[in-house]
């Protein structure tokens, strides 16, 4: 489907159903990516993430590297909501950690910026996995880069160090092992030009609203 038609049909503001603790579900499937597996990824490992750096760049004022304590020390929100994979299954869990529009504004990001594009540390055919979703999303409420899920530091197979949540959306645009953010005006330099590994490699809809 056509991105505009997509957004069109969704409501701007309309939030993700959030759930009670209870509710949360006892086993919580990692899925894709389990373990870069990279030499890279593994140092960052090693030291307990010391050395991790976000990378924010693009359509920004002030470009930032951002270690993960400073992620931290961001005001963070907490909710718990259901993550719906492509592949049928869903699971009810908890994340927290900043606001993406947080760190979108600190770096002074643009107005000639459309959409928001992340690069991360698991690599498919070589190179860095991808993902975008537009501004809308990005400085949406309930869009977060998560450094916690039920209570804990994210695991390994979970995307750990910072992972991003776009809750009205499928799984397969909350991006794992996110290192990079790059504000961008339009998709065409993106990978082939539907703004993610998966839109470019197997036809999935760039915007997979639920």
């Amino acid at each position: 489907m056509h991105k505009g038609l997509q957004r069109a049909l969704m409501n701007r503001g309309a939030l993700a159903p959030e759930f009670t603790r209870e509710q949360m579900s006892p086993v919580f499937r990692a899925n894709g990516t389990r373990d870069p597996g990279t030499p890279a990824y593994a140092a960052m490992v090693a030291d307990g993430f010391a050395s991790y750096r976000l990378q924010v760049g693009g359509l920004v004022d002030r470009p930032l590297s951002l270690s993960l304590a400073q992620l931290a020390s961001m005001p963070s929100r907490s909710q718990i909501t259901r993550h719906d994979c492509v592949e049928g299954w869903s699971a009810i869990g908890q994340w927290q950690g900043p606001m993406l529009g947080t760190v979108l504004k600190a770096a002074g990001m643009r107005q000639s910026a459309r959409y928001v594009v992340f690069t991360c540390a698991d690599l498919y055919n070589g190179e860095p996995y991808y993902e975008s979703i537009d501004t809308i999303d990005a400085f949406h409420p309930q869009t977060i880069l998560a450094l916690k899920m039920n209570g804990a530091r994210l695991t390994v197979p979970h995307g750990a160090p910072v992972r991003l949540r776009v809750e009205r959306q499928l799984g397969y645009k909350h991006a794992k092992y996110v290192t990079g953010i790059t504000a961008v005006s339009d998709l065409k330099s993106i990978g082939k030009g539907k703004g993610g590994y998966w839109e470019d490699n197997v036809d999935y809809d760039w915007y997979a609203g639920i």
